[in-house]
């Protein structure tokens, strides 16, 4: 039991730069709390004393806000960051080294008996705001972006964003992705597969940005190779930069 909590303080320290010292962790991380209360609760359910360890769990959710059902499997050094909203439901399984951030629910699309939940394999990283339903599988080393609504299975390495979540596979969606990001606008919210014209529209815009840039790079590389300088103060490169990078986002509040 020692063992394991030093594994698990251990794995603190290395996923939250916030953490200070041991004493800390211990006294001031719900996450780490609820973990505790439920391998106590987990095994109290595998001895059939089922009221009991719902109570403990309930206990837990009160005392943390982590609610974590005592049927779900949790693997070694998983770290639920702030924890406050997370819901696990009773059949999901976490792989060893696992991180969920606050708001996250692994949650059921069925009333039915049986496998509901989702299995996060090992390495998993889930934001803020997720949620994984019904019982599909997140591949080993994938990530879920923060507020998407996952409900089929994510490969191994990838990434999920959006609602209902994509999974960003080509180097377009990626450069789309990096190029909002760079532009103090997220696109997480939006799909290609919507039919919302100003949701085409903004991918037209990021697409043609990203394509500007690389335009624009290449042009500047060859004019150095051909000896021809630049100021960076010069005019045209003053206007280029006083687009606001705010405005995107206006236009879709």
């Amino acid at each position: 039991m020692f063992s394991r909590l030093r594994e698990d303080i251990a794995c603190v320290f290395d996923r939250d730069p916030a953490a200070r010292s041991a004493w800390e962790v211990m006294t001031c991380y719900p996450g780490l709390h609820a973990l505790q209360v439920h391998r106590l609760s987990h095994w109290l359910w595998g001895q059939d004393l089922h009221w009991l360890a719902r109570w403990l769990s309930h206990c837990g959710r009160w005392l943390t806000g982590v609610e974590i059902h005592p049927g779900a499997t949790i693997g070694r050094r998983v770290f639920i960051d702030h924890g406050m909203g997370v819901v696990i439901g009773e059949t999901a399984e976490i792989k060893d080294d696992c991180t969920l951030y606050h708001g996250v629910t692994l949650g059921g699309t069925s009333w039915n008996k049986g496998k509901r939940h989702p299995t996060l394999e090992r390495g998993v990283v889930i934001g803020a705001g997720a949620k994984v339903l019904g019982p599909l599988t997140v591949g080993e080393g994938a990530r879920v972006g923060s507020n998407a609504v996952v409900v089929r299975d994510v490969p191994p390495g990838a990434t999920a964003v959006g609602i209902p979540a994509r999974i960003i596979e080509t180097e377009r969606d990626q450069a789309r992705e990096e190029k909002a990001e760079k532009m103090g606008f997220s696109a997480y919210a939006v799909s290609r597969n919507e039919d919302d014209p100003l949701a085409k529209a903004i991918h037209g815009l990021l697409d043609h940005a990203v394509d500007t840039d690389r335009r624009i790079e290449h042009l500047l590389r060859r004019l150095e190779q051909s000896g021809v300088g630049f100021d960076e103060n010069d005019d045209g490169i003053a206007i280029a930069d006083k687009f606001d990078p705010n405005y995107l986002s206006k236009i879709v509040d």
